[in-house]
């Protein structure tokens, strides 16, 4: 049942100022642990190793989220705008507060090493036996399905989808801006006042004015220039790497049978795979913070390092390659096995495409990939084929395959590998 507060909430936010909550149901959902757990999850998950002022949650961008999608629909509701739903309101503003629900302990990386998605977690807290949806119900027994529908992507009313997952969705603009706040860049800084004044729904979707393309233009810029400097950070992804390994190392012990001197719950279920929601919800960031200081006395010489790595911020240096083949990679790897290295475990190549995140590609999956105007004549046209801007940076590849190592250990070792190869590894040197 939908319900005002009597007294609207609302809480300081440094990027939007205010956040104001007025509906029963949306302060209800706030308060529940599962959302409360969110306080416990970075939201760049280990760049705070790179940029030290990125130490903001998942909460707060949530909060944010929703923040930006209720001021777009209430401005859709303003203009009376025919196109838009009216009685699907509650649905998009549940979806945007809770469409990071499921993220676990440093966001993407965990779910890289353990083949995890944020969003299937995200739906069975909304459908599981949790706070979240006994006040989900509240509105309907049928609402948490609703809620879990649009971040599956699969509800019946795609505009819904379109406002928290689109080429320019509440998510986007508040993670922009947000991290570029808290990074102290100002590559995110857009004009979003001007684009939410643009945004218009027509049939069955977001689109954007015309007049609005160059508030468009700077935000897709600006999105460019995040992704390269802060979210594919080669110092980010460095520790990444380390933290993908220890998990990666703590799982392989974990199978071989060994006698940990700590491992609190719910670890083993994540390692055997046999989670529940219930243990999902008691991972967080200083749990696992706390299991890496305890494994630094482990007897495994390896998870110690490994560990002591993460905690102390001796990360793997690397090197830039332009170019780089599967011939090429295995030498290196025989020829760190031969010197006494451990390739699986000192040795990673990366490049930045392997990452989750997306630079813009107006070529995308489908429609609901590209970004639309819409003219005077009520004709859509997707924005790189009006704007040399877009077009020139859109699916741009300018990444480089990057050689991560402890260099320590390599330097160690440095005179029993050959020359060509040795090479590689001392020009960063």
């Amino acid at each position: 049942m939908y319900r005002q507060l009597r007294e609207e909430k609302v809480f300081k936010d440094p990027v939007h100022n205010y956040v104001h909550v007025q509906d029963e149901i949306i302060w209800s959902l706030i308060n529940t642990s599962e959302f409360q757990r969110l306080r416990r999850i970075r939201q760049l998950g280990t760049s705070y190793l790179t940029f030290h002022g990125a130490e903001h949650s998942r909460f707060s961008h949530s909060l944010g989220v929703y923040e930006i999608t209720r001021r777009i629909i209430s401005q859709f509701e303003r203009a009376n705008y025919a196109d838009w739903p009216r009685e699907e309101g509650m649905v998009a503003l549940c979806a945007a507060l809770l469409h990071d629900l499921g993220h676990g302990p440093f966001s993407h990386s965990v779910e890289q090493a353990f083949q995890m998605h944020h969003e299937d977690w995200t739906c069975r807290i909304l459908l599981g036996d949790t706070e979240v949806r006994s006040v989900l119900r509240r509105m309907g027994d049928d609402f948490p399905d609703k809620v879990a529908a649009v971040i599956r992507k699969d509800y019946e009313q795609p505009i819904v989808v379109n406002l928290v997952s689109s080429p320019l969705d509440a998510d986007r603009m508040d993670y922009l801006l947000r991290d570029a706040y808290f990074t102290g860049v100002n590559y995110g800084t857009i004009d979003m006042d001007r684009i939410l004044r643009m945004l218009r729904p027509y049939k069955g979707r977001i689109v954007v004015k015309d007049s609005g393309m160059h508030a468009v233009e700077d935000y897709l810029m600006s999105r460019y220039q995040m992704y390269w400097q802060i979210y594919f950070h080669p110092v980010t992804r460095s520790s990444e790497i380390i933290l993908r390994q220890i998990f990666k190392r703590a799982k392989a012990l974990y199978e071989q049978g060994h006698r940990f001197k700590f491992l609190p719950e719910p670890l083993p279920s994540l390692f055997n795979r046999t989670m529940t929601v219930q243990d999902y919800l008691q991972l967080d960031e200083a749990l696992v913070q706390t299991a890496f200081m305890q494994w630094r006395k482990e007897t495994d010489e390896l998870l110690g390092e490994l560990c002591s790595r993460f905690i102390d911020r001796k990360l793997y240096k690397y090197v830039e390659m332009d170019s780089l083949d599967m011939e090429t990679i295995e030498e290196i790897r025989a020829a760190f096995d031969k010197a006494g290295l451990n390739p699986e475990y000192d040795l990673e190549i990366d490049f930045p495409t392997d990452l989750p995140y997306d630079v813009f590609r107006p070529d995308g999956e489908g429609r609901e990939k590209q970004l639309l105007l819409l003219d005077r004549q009520e004709r859509l046209r997707e924005i790189s084929e009006v704007s040399d801007i877009v077009r020139s940076i859109s699916g741009l590849q300018r990444g480089k395959f990057h050689l991560y190592f402890p260099d320590d250990k390599v330097l160690a070792v440095i005179d029993d590998l050959p020359r060509e190869i040795a090479e590689l590894f001392v020009e960063q040197h």
